[in-house]
């Protein structure tokens, strides 16, 4: 990641684990997983991003409905807001709306 944040140009998309293709069995679970658990699980991977790229180049994503066969929608974005917690207002922003505003030109 650290060798690809050098190429200002990209941005990351940070989701899409909760879809059948993620590698997790969280479709296949009869409990399905907590956001508690889904933050802890997924802070390293998303941290890392975010460590490299800022706030500024990375947004957080959702594939639902494809994601509805792990876990419902709050489920899926809970635990990006755990995540971000201990983040600025500005760093939340960005990742929640702003990056996804400035990159897509909505």
């Amino acid at each position: 990641m650290a060798s690809l944040a050098e190429f200002p140009n990209i941005v990351v998309k940070l989701g899409g684990v909760g879809s059948v293709r993620s590698g997790y069995d969280w479709h296949q679970r009869q409990i399905k997983a907590s956001s508690a658990e889904l933050a802890e699980i997924l802070r390293p991977y998303f941290e890392v991003c975010i460590d490299n790229f800022s706030a500024e180049r990375c947004l957080f994503e959702s594939n639902f409905p494809v994601e509805k066969a792990a876990n419902s929608y709050v489920i899926l974005w809970n635990p990006y807001k755990r995540i971000t917690k201990s983040y600025s207002v500005s760093e939340r922003a960005a990742l929640f709306y702003g990056t996804a505003a400035r990159v897509y030109r909505i």
